[in-house]
């Protein structure tokens, strides 16, 4: 059975402030756990409903009450772990880089960490103010990607002011995209879902790049970030 202990640490994981504390984070669903154990990444704990023959002594076996009981979700997928939390490594400052402006929602920082996997970005570099990485949500819309892209949290305004590297934002009036000649090394920043890049990260881009609006009726106020951020990266590994 799981102790009051264990249920009181798994429970409070959901919030940032103890997954700091704790240094630990939740990640359920058997896919997305067996990607995350074929990473570099420490086992703390693992519950399942049935046994996955990984390591008897972190594995606990439990209902699916029990399940139930410390799940964050409506409707759990038979297996919960719990993971250290790893130290970010050194920004490179080499290649492509994303850099997102006080992005809040966790399925866009999930898919956007999904995106970064995809094209090859390793760096993904968030401002503080940007949601937590290790929110659950997050976790689980990254399927995975998460082992595989660096994510560091920094004063962004810092960064971009000391970095060597041209610094590309996406505006809704910058320079056509699909007609810009795009680097190969360079940052691309991403803002906010509702106010886009904040005045202050906005001085230090040295070009603004947008995705044109093609319909006849051209009411649609403007894409989802994680859907803008797919677009330009495709367009920057392209050219």
């Amino acid at each position: 059975m799981l102790s009051k202990s264990q249920i009181k640490l798994i429970t409070s994981l959901k919030q940032k402030k103890f997954r700091l504390q704790h240094g630990l984070f939740v990640v359920e669903g058997l896919k997305t756990i067996a990607e995350l154990l074929r990473s570099d990444l420490v086992l703390h704990s693992l519950y399942t409903t049935e046994s996955l023959n990984f390591d008897a002594k972190k594995e606990i076996l439990i209902t699916e009450i029990e399940l139930k009981r410390i799940s964050f979700f409506t409707t759990p997928n038979k297996a919960l772990a719990v993971f250290e939390i790893p130290k970010s490594e050194l920004i490179e400052e080499n290649g492509l880089l994303v850099a997102l402006d006080t992005v809040r929602d966790p399925g866009n920082l999930g898919t956007i960490i999904r995106l970064c996997d995809w094209f090859g970005v390793k760096d993904l570099v968030c401002s503080k103010e940007t949601v937590d990485c290790y929110n659950p949500k997050v976790i689980q819309a990254t399927m995975g990607s998460i082992t595989r892209v660096n994510i560091s949290y920094v004063e962004l305004d810092d960064f971009l002011r000391n970095t060597n590297l041209p610094v590309y934002g996406a505006y809704m009036e910058g320079e056509n995209v699909y007609t810009s000649e795009l680097p190969s090394h360079g940052i691309l920043v991403m803002g906010n879902e509702a106010h886009g890049i904040s005045t202050a990260i906005e001085s230090f881009v040295s070009k603004k790049v947008s995705i044109p609006q093609f319909g006849d009726i051209k009411e649609t106020e403007s894409l989802n970030v994680a859907t803008a951020t797919a677009i330009l990266l495709s367009e920057f590994r392209r050219n």
